[in-house]
């Protein structure tokens, strides 16, 4: 059998088998619109290449090496990650000036600027480090490490903690303690977005080992997805997976259009060592200003410890219908999955309609389409992309412009 190789199908029972070591692990998936698609029910493992490269690591086929991330159980650990994700969206320029007096603080609106429901979300852009450290269900922490400033989010035990010390402001709630049993998973790490991409994978994709490479010091294998269809805006996801302990430490997605990858989230340093204990303490600055938070609220701010840098960016398609507008539908299945709703109200202004700088983003991001249905506009980023109908219906999916205007006409 030649090196990586693995069979071109996985029959039902190995699937189950596969299903059930996720269940066992509990895992939570923050999936990105990019891997919409039915959790698999069987995996399509295409012969793989092989490897001359270093380092050296014994021969490992795609399901076993998917079978080694799903049994993974690393309970400790501390390092440095560096993410960045570029959508391709245009500089918000006066933008930012227009909105910023509105937005208040750190552009949540609605009180302190050390609320971590609204401060991780600076992920979904740019380039960013944070140091992150677990130790367990009961304590992690987060830091975003800033221009002479730092944002940390920390879990220890029933209390969360968040403080911003650009403003020297603190957020604090606490967890019921059935709340602070449920188990928590590392912060913001490439494995929350390795275990979405494969969720996604089914009979579209394909799904093999393509060598290897070394991460932050350690040797690990190179896991490749693809979507086998036309039409999808992904081109790969590559998946760096530890060799020793099975923990996913670098997850990289290229678009089909090619040129940067869009999201790039991976280790630069980590130890499985347990942190000490005083990683995870915090005492509020003198003079700092302290917002206490609901505590009703408090499992959504633990949460945000999880969020990776594509978590607004959609849902799979098993999970579009739930909490989504009502009337969601999903056209199609797999990669080209396309999310399916009527406003029931207008469409997008043009940008001349709202003027000045607002105008000019609507402009910049849209482009106008026509067909059966009529007509409308098609937002775009180089991965997600959608359609607003003049008469407010909404299409949208990690599809190319064509499909969405497909799937618009096929629905008249």
């Amino acid at each position: 059998m030649a090196p990586y190789e693995s069979d071109d199908s996985v029959t039902a029972a190995d699937a189950e088998e596969l299903r059930s070591a996720r269940r066992r692990k509990a895992a939570r998936y923050v999936v990105p619109a990019t891997v919409v698609g039915v959790a698999a029910a069987t995996i399509g493992l295409v012969p793989a290449l092989a490897d001359s490269g270093d380092p050296n690591l014994p021969k490992i086929s795609a399901q076993e090496l998917i079978e080694k991330i799903a049994a993974s159980d690393v309970q400790q650990l501390s390092g440095t990650v560096k993410i960045t994700t570029d959508l391709g969206l245009p500089d918000l320029g006066g933008l930012e000036n227009s909105l910023g007096s509105a937005a208040g603080p750190s552009g949540s609106g609605n009180g302190s600027s050390a609320d971590p429901t609204t401060k991780l979300t600076e992920l979904a852009s740019g380039t960013h480090t944070l140091r992150v450290a677990a130790d367990g269900q009961d304590r992690q922490k987060v830091s975003l490490l800033e221009n002479a400033a730092e944002y940390s989010l920390i879990h220890n035990g029933k209390d969360v903690w968040g403080y911003d010390s650009k403003s020297n402001s603190v957020f604090h709630t606490t967890a019921s303690e059935s709340d602070g049993k449920q188990k928590e998973e590392l912060p913001a790490t490439p494995k929350d977005l390795a275990q979405d991409a494969l969720k996604a994978a089914d009979k579209t994709t394909s799904v093999t080992v393509e060598g290897t490479a070394q991460v932050a010091g350690r040797d690990a294998y190179r896991l490749v997805i693809k979507p086998k269809d036309e039409g999808s805006t992904v081109g790969q996801i590559t998946v760096a997976v530890d060799a020793k302990t099975g923990l996913p430490l670098k997850f990289t997605l290229t678009p089909a259009s090619g040129g940067a990858a869009v999201v790039d989230a991976g280790f630069t340093q980590v130890s499985f060592a347990r942190p000490a204990a005083s990683t995870f303490d915090f005492t509020p600055p003198k003079g700092a200003k302290v917002e206490e938070g609901d505590a009703k609220k408090a499992p959504e701010h633990r949460e945000g410890l999880r969020k990776g840098p594509a978590d607004d960016l959609g849902k799979g398609s098993g999970d579009l219908g739930k909490g989504g507008p009502e009337g969601l539908n999903v056209i199609g299945d797999g990669w080209d999955s396309i999310a399916t709703f009527d406003t029931g109200g207008q469409g997008v202004p043009s940008g001349s309609e709202v003027g000045g700088d607002v105008g000019g983003f609507l402009d910049s991001l849209g482009d106008k389409v026509s067909g059966k249905f009529g007509a409308g506009t098609v937002f775009k980023t180089r991965l997600i992309n959608a359609l607003i109908t003049d008469d407010g219906k909404v299409y949208v999916g990690a599809v190319t412009k064509d499909a969405l205007v497909k799937a618009a006409d096929a629905g008249k």
